[in-house]
């Protein structure tokens, strides 16, 4: 039985802080330009637990080397890619297409208007993950998620161009006395950072070669390098089931005070387990978003997450494979609950939405 006790304003999704296809990197861009009567061919380290090292998205420093672009017409030549394009004016191809309303399979026409946007532009390198892209510019990535309109499983390509978002930093600040530029730049932009919960689901995964396959999830616990995108399902099938029972402390939505809410949560004993709401794939496991202390963000497939928080004990890791009802770990007092209890959120395409309407009545 769940009944409110009402309201308590810890674990907001956003109050407090600053907001893969499996088997290998999309190929967008990669249509090749045909002429009307024509076809052409298409181209075909430890878990991460609560005390555990670095997240996953700071294993690799981004330095700020944006170059700006400006904004101009292109004609399409024969054999142009909407990829090719990008590569020669320096706009990512996915601003191209956004600003000419262009939709997959990205297929050209010698002869056709293109608009080229102007801008600044990040080009990605090896590992490179958006939060850390976000932080060394000073932008939100949520922003530049928007502007380039990404995409589950937001898996970036080395050499991909991704648009920055007006009041982009140039760069990183001067060094401090007898340090580096490279060691006060990491500083700076990595020990700083401060994430949430979307920042994670779509910011976290690092930047791999064009066509490099991602391994599939595997249902045993395994580490899974920083270096190695996290497998998304293809979709969800299902329903979603209470991850623990208890009293309700917190329902989704406006809490007072102006605050909001973005999950429930359940009261529960320290200690306590609580289960997988759904089939699906670790694609966080750790701590490091200090409002949810333990955290685990599951993928579920079709645009579906769902966040587990204030746990004291983790029982599975980044890229595992996980059933509806399988033990995740035990709740606790971590973070910045006030008393033990779960934090349990459901989003769907990065938006969190009341979970009270797709889990079982009780």
């Amino acid at each position: 039985m769940i009944r409110s006790c009402g309201a308590l304003s810890t674990g907001l999704g956003a109050l407090a802080l600053a907001g893969c296809i499996p088997g290998g990197v999309s190929k967008q861009g990669l249509q090749p330009a045909i002429t009307e009567a024509g076809t052409a061919a298409i181209p075909a380290t430890s878990p991460e637990v609560i005390g555990s090292g670095d997240p996953v998205w700071t294993s690799r420093s981004v330095s700020a080397s944006a170059a700006d672009v400006i904004g101009t017409q292109y004609t399409v030549q024969p054999g142009d890619t909407l990829r090719g394009i990008g590569n020669r004016t320096g706009a990512g191809s996915e601003a191209i297409a956004a600003a000419n309303a262009l939709s997959p399979p990205y297929m050209l026409r010698p002869g056709q208007q293109l608009t080229i946007p102007g801008g600044r532009y990040h080009a990605v390198s090896q590992g490179e993950t958006g939060i850390a892209i976000a932080h060394a510019y000073g932008v939100a990535w949520s922003d530049i998620v928007a502007l380039n309109e990404l995409s589950e499983p937001y898996v970036l390509r080395i050499g991909q161009r991704l648009k920055l978002p007006a009041g982009a930093l140039a760069g990183s600040g001067p060094s401090a006395p007898g340090q580096s530029a490279t060691a006060s730049t990491k500083q700076s932009r990595i020990g700083a950072l401060v994430v949430n919960i979307d920042d994670v689901v779509t910011g976290s995964q690092p930047a791999i070669a064009e066509g490099t396959r991602i391994p599939a999830a595997r249902a045993a616990r395994a580490p899974v390098a920083a270096s190695v995108p996290v497998s998304v399902p293809k979709a969800f099938a299902g329903k979603f089931a209470w991850p623990i029972n208890g009293p309700l402390l917190t329902r989704y939505g406006p809490v007072g005070k102006g605050q909001i809410s973005n999950g429930i949560d359940i009261t529960a004993p320290r200690g306590a387990p609580f289960r997988a709401a759904a089939d699906g794939v670790v694609s966080y496991a750790g701590s490091e978003v200090a409002i949810y202390g333990g955290l685990i963000l599951i993928s579920h497939g079709d645009g579906w997450v769902s966040a587990y928080g204030h746990a004291e004990r983790i029982d599975v890791t980044r890229g595992q494979a996980v059933k509806a009802g399988q033990v995740l770990g035990a709740a606790g007092q971590s973070g910045f609950a006030e008393t033990p209890k779960l934090h349990f959120e459901l989003r769907k395409d990065r938006k969190p939405v009341d979970p009270l309407l797709y889990l079982p009545k009780s």
